[in-house]
């Protein structure tokens, strides 16, 4: 089981690793942006926009809110403009986790899916979750990317300790 210090790792990483991408996404033109590339979400605005909308549905979720759709991928016409968002996402989350009891990584959170199914999970495995699904589309993103021409980053686990420990 994690405690609240596993969960701020996980989540220090995943924002570094967003980051890391869209600061390569920013290399692409608005319309290689919007391409729909018929991956599982379209293109890489769709792959972003639909990583963000899943960070910010289990979010609300851990505060008792479930919401009843994803964001749509039109709202955001440019990178900078998911970028902005995401920030402003990752921000609320490090509040909430500051604000986190230690005990309430092991609590189960309760929450309803989009088709209104009811489930109980814990907190810890929840959050484990959300890392590992951007985890997933990140990689997605690296593909799509490679697909326009553009070149892929690393966004290992072990790439963001090696950093920020000055390893590198």
């Amino acid at each position: 089981m994690f405690d609240k210090a596993d969960l701020v790792r996980l989540f220090e990483y995943t924002v570094w690793a967003n980051h890391k991408i869209l600061r390569q996404v920013a290399t692409l033109s608005v319309d290689d942006f919007k391409r729909d590339l018929r991956s599982s979400h379209g293109g890489v605005r769709g792959t972003l926009v639909h990583t963000m909308s899943a960070e910010w549905v289990w979010l609300e979720r851990w505060k008792g809110v479930s919401p009843r759709r994803h964001m749509d991928e039109s709202e955001f016409a440019t990178v900078v403009e998911v970028s902005d968002r995401w920030k402003a996402l990752d921000d609320h989350r490090a509040s909430w986790l500051a604000s986190l009891r230690p005990e309430a990584v092991a609590q189960e959170v309760r929450f309803q899916n989009f088709k209104g199914q009811e489930y109980a999970t814990p907190l810890w495995q929840l959050c484990q979750h959300v890392a590992n699904h951007s985890s997933y589309h990140r990689g997605q993103v690296i593909t799509l990317l490679r697909q326009q021409g553009a070149k892929g980053v690393a966004t290992d686990l072990a790439a963001w300790d090696r950093e920020r420990l000055n390893l590198e």
